[in-house]
């Protein structure tokens, strides 16, 4: 029998240039349309403001349309953010966070080449700007070019060594290169620059796929510990705990995961395998049955089925 493995988020999702310009004379419009703590919704409203009024020329203009179009990507309005980017760089052709940001839009288009070509554009207009070699990164990746983005990851961390995204970044590829070593020192970085959640399941997951079961479980309780109702830490350290025979804490964490995220298919199918080693049978085949509810043609939740007579 064979527990499948509950992936979570690999490559941490990659963040726009933040706003760059100057707010001392904008007045509130300006500031919330320039400030980095503005929501979504929050920016797009400020900014569109100023761009009403008329108030603002030139690079100034550019900004306030550069951080609508990095609103608007927050909120996934891609082809209303690329129209605002577009005019950025229109007003402001050597402004890197048009091209930055006009990239990212590109890359969540999956149009990588014009993305990377964008990238391009950013670093010329600022050679020092980490995010956007750890961002060409992300496009080098998303196109299969591993030895690319490693070196893009390398740019950016040189240009910014406390940059926790392009450890982040850097230790999946390196992972996908099935080169421990490095992953788990890139991982390991990250969780001493930004300790959160997602940086022990990650190098949990490193640590699980080279077989150290018992560091891996470490890293997902500690996940567990700094993010107590996720059900991400629960579902993955529930899976290691089955692996090494310890069906009664694989049921408990299954439990855990379930309650905080009772839509995930995998947990219903593994904790009916851990009922089902308890034997648990008529538990197992409910669990088996949700899994498949949810996951029509399930494979293994059918074959567990069967087995037990209960198709």
């Amino acid at each position: 029998m064979r527990v499948p493995l509950s992936v979570v988020a690999l490559l941490v999702a990659l963040a726009s240039t933040a706003p760059v310009l100057a707010a001392a004379e904008g007045g509130p419009a300006w500031e919330a349309c320039v400030g980095p703590t503005s929501t979504p919704d929050q920016r797009v409203a400020a900014c569109s403001s100023v761009i009403d009024t008329g108030s603002e020329t030139g690079r100034r203009l550019a900004g306030a349309h550069c951080n609508r179009g990095h609103g608007l990507t927050e909120k996934r309005e891609l082809d209303a953010a690329l129209s605002d980017l577009d005019e950025a760089v229109r007003l402001a052709p050597d402004y890197a966070c048009a091209y930055n940001n006009r990239a990212r839009v590109y890359s969540f288009k999956r149009d990588y080449d014009r993305a990377i070509a964008d990238y391009d554009q950013a670093i010329k207009f600022d050679p020092s700007l980490a995010l956007a070699y750890s961002n060409r990164g992300e496009s080098r990746f998303n196109k299969g070019d591993l030895d690319g983005a490693i070196a893009d990851f390398d740019a950016a961390i040189k240009r910014d060594p406390n940059y926790a995204t392009a450890y982040a970044n850097r230790g999946y590829v390196y992972a996908r290169k099935h080169d421990t070593t490095h992953a788990l020192a890139d991982y390991t970085t990250r969780i001493k620059l930004a300790p959160d959640m997602l940086a022990y399941i990650d190098r949990g997951n490193v640590y699980r796929d080279s077989e150290q079961l018992d560091r891996a479980a470490a890293d997902y309780g500690e996940a567990i510990r700094l993010a107590p109702t996720d059900a991400r830490g629960w579902r993955n350290r529930g899976m290691i705990r089955l692996f090494q025979g310890d069906n009664k804490g694989g049921l408990a964490d299954y439990d855990k995961a379930l309650q905080y995220d009772p839509s995930d298919v995998f947990s219903w199918n593994n904790r009916g395998q851990a009922k089902l080693r308890l034997g648990d049978k008529q538990g197992a085949i409910a669990d088996f049955r949700k899994a498949l509810e949810l996951k029509p043609g399930l494979q293994t939740a059918q074959e567990s089925l069967r087995k037990l007579g209960a198709p």
